[in-house]
């Protein structure tokens, strides 16, 4: 995948991720800050998250594998089950409004659940949650956030959100302060 991502101001960015839904993730990418590029990580496993990004690869700027980590990448990666659509009836699903249904997630010592709702035209076109985190520097609890998805892309077959936008504070006034995400998926394999 590749986007834009708000470190200050809006930087490009290039990224792999392997995702293995209620298992983990390793989301790896490269930004650039004043020319140099910030090299890094997030990933959860094992019911444990972790950041770790550095500056030429050399230098950290950002290193976390706390407990509010690893509930926030719980929470990360229930809303990333969209993109293995596969996985779906692993999760416990209740109705949630005529366009709308919560999905259900334990995800090691978490439970996770995310609102997907569909647009106009029968696609998924947001995916929401209150994620544990603290936008903005808020102390660690429960907020909005979401992804709108903008388009869907087949891939192999299967077809999963490939541009969206991502954020705290989603669905309320506050969203474009809180949307720190933009990306395109490029390419996905599954197996």
């Amino acid at each position: 995948m590749h986007g834009h991502i708000k470190l200050g101001s809006w930087r490009p960015f290039r990224a792999t991720q392997i995702l293995a839904p209620g298992v983990g993730f390793v989301w790896a990418a490269t930004a650039r800050v004043a020319g140099l590029p910030v090299l890094g990580y997030d990933r959860y496993a094992d019911g444990r998250g972790e950041m770790n990004w550095k500056l030429g690869g050399l230098i950290p700027v950002m290193s976390a594998a706390t407990a509010d980590v690893g509930t926030s990448a719980a929470g990360r990666l229930a809303s990333e089950f969209v993109f293995v659509p596969s996985t779906f009836g692993t999760a416990t699903w209740h109705e949630a409004g005529p366009d709308a249904a919560l999905a259900t997630w334990r995800i090691g010592p978490h439970t996770e659940t995310v609102c997907l709702e569909l647009a106009g035209n029968g696609r998924l076109g947001a995916v929401h949650l209150d994620r544990w985190g603290n936008p903005n520097g808020k102390p660690f609890g429960r907020y909005p956030f979401g992804v709108d998805i903008e388009a869907e892309t087949s891939f192999g077959g299967i077809t999963i959100p490939s541009r969206f936008r991502a954020g705290w504070w989603w669905g309320t006034n506050r969203w474009s302060e809180g949307e720190f995400f933009r990306a395109e998926v490029t390419a996905a394999a599954f197996r």
